[in-house]
């Protein structure tokens, strides 16, 4: 169920006055959060039997929807034998407990739902660990303002509990204690992704991150690209720890693909700040490919929805030419027109993005290309005269440089020609000095 207020109509509340639900989204349309929510719905196995968009002139404080919705929607429940009901909108706590006493079944919200889907798909034990503080997060507000069953008073000496104190606050504590435990033990990973992100920056690759609306062909992109086989399906969040591999570019320049988690609309909170430690990889990475699905009727709001995130985390689109590169996937899905059509527009935009099917590699040598071309923009070309004696000096090249062309001389040496990087020439010149090899020219 899509709650919706009037098309071009939106809620605001008097400066200062208290408002439990924000300002519905605009950017989408409610056909396509209907059909988004049920995609969500379908990602942990639900059964849709009815799904509707719902009218909401008017935002009712204690059930969201007003009364003469609440009893429709009561007798389709009762008449069906629904026993969930989704709400494709942030429930307070005492709007859920309520919808759940007047419509007879269990309520889930979108944050809800979402986390429902993450609790399932996380594999890793970060990832397990950042979707059990999100649950408990959001378990924790629920417990305060809707488990009113709970205020029976515990009496007894236990270490638990004190005379006198209610089960919810214990249940409270409980929950609590358990939240700082893991965000102790997230403190670790964060620790430990830090120093994983300085090896690589001592290492010669730089890291190239995928980033997009989920389910935009990220995975089946990155798969495409490296030969991995991370879960890629046609559903949403289908991955959500995160991937990396080595890659190497056509001049021979090799880097680290990392494949993170989808974007959605309305990303619960919770969830953003819970997988904050996954996401700087995307703050920290050389170069970031916003995979779009430009087939999808709601690419350009999937779009700006992908860009706020990313804008939180402090990489502003706007402002990063050369650190963020757009890749137009899922371009086999259009017909000839269409595709000409998005041709023509890409080739006007002053950034122009790269148009591919990761389905079926069509566009993706260009994209490698392309990507070469934004790190390798800065790179320095010399050409290299290294001794028969220095083949150690010949292996650093092949693994920290692009070779672009090597003749064997005479005299046993190599003739060398090379692209490397700024970051890198200071490690070239001790490499050449420790070998006896000496730089020729440049280009």
């Amino acid at each position: 169920m899509v709650p919706v207020p009037p098309r071009g109509r939106r809620f605001e509340t008097r400066a200062g006055a208290r408002s439990d639900n924000p300002p519905l989204p605009q950017l989408h349309s409610p056909e396509d959060r209907l059909a988004e929510a049920i995609g969500l719905a379908h990602a942990i196995d639900l059964e849709v039997l009815d799904a509707l968009i719902v009218p909401l002139p008017t935002p009712r404080p204690a059930t969201l929807l007003g009364k003469g919705k609440i009893e429709e929607l009561k007798a389709r429940v009762e008449a069906e034998a629904i026993t969930l009901v989704v709400v494709d909108h942030t429930l307070t706590p005492v709007q859920q407990r309520n919808l759940e006493t007047e419509l007879g079944a269990k309520v889930l919200d979108r944050t809800g739902l979402i986390l429902e889907i993450f609790g399932r798909r996380a594999a890793t034990r970060e990832g397990r660990l950042q979707v059990e503080l999100a649950h408990l997060s959001y378990q924790k507000s629920r417990l305060v303002r809707s488990w009113t069953h709970l205020e029976r008073q515990r009496g007894g000496a236990g270490f638990l509990g004190g005379p006198g104190e209610s089960q919810l606050e214990l249940d409270r504590r409980l929950i609590q204690d358990r939240i700082d435990a893991l965000k102790k033990d997230l403190e670790k990973v964060v620790r430990t992704r830090t120093q994983n992100r300085a090896g690589r920056a001592r290492a010669p690759y730089p890291v190239v991150a995928i980033v997009g609306y989920t389910n935009a062909g990220k995975s089946t992109l990155f798969n495409t690209l490296t030969g991995a086989a991370v879960l890629a399906q046609d559903q949403v969040f289908a991955t959500l720890d995160p991937t990396m591999r080595e890659i190497k570019l056509p001049g021979g320049r090799k880097v680290i693909l990392s494949d993170t988690v989808g974007f959605i609309s309305d990303l619960p909170t919770a969830l953003v700040a819970a997988f904050r430690a996954t996401l700087e990889e995307v703050v920290g990475a050389d170069l970031v490919l916003h995979v779009r699905d430009i087939s999808h009727t709601e690419t350009d709001a999937q779009a700006v929805d992908v860009e706020h995130v990313l804008f939180d985390l402090g990489v502003d689109v706007r402002l990063a030419e050369t650190r963020v590169l757009e890749v137009w996937n899922k371009v086999d899905r259009l017909d000839a027109d269409a595709y000409a059509a998005l041709k023509h527009e890409a080739e006007r935009r002053e950034r122009r993005p790269l148009l591919v099917s990761a389905a079926t590699g069509a566009g993706l040598p260009e994209l490698l290309a392309a990507i070469e071309q934004r790190l390798t923009g800065n790179d320095e070309e010399l050409q290299l005269d290294v001794p028969a004696s220095a083949g150690k000096l010949m292996h650093w090249l092949h693994e920290n440089t692009s070779v672009l062309a090597q003749n064997a001389q005479d005299d046993g040496g190599t003739h060398a020609r090379i692209r490397v990087g700024k970051d890198r020439r200071g490690r070239l010149d001790a490499q050449l000095e420790l070998s006896g090899a000496k730089i020729l020219a440049g280009g």
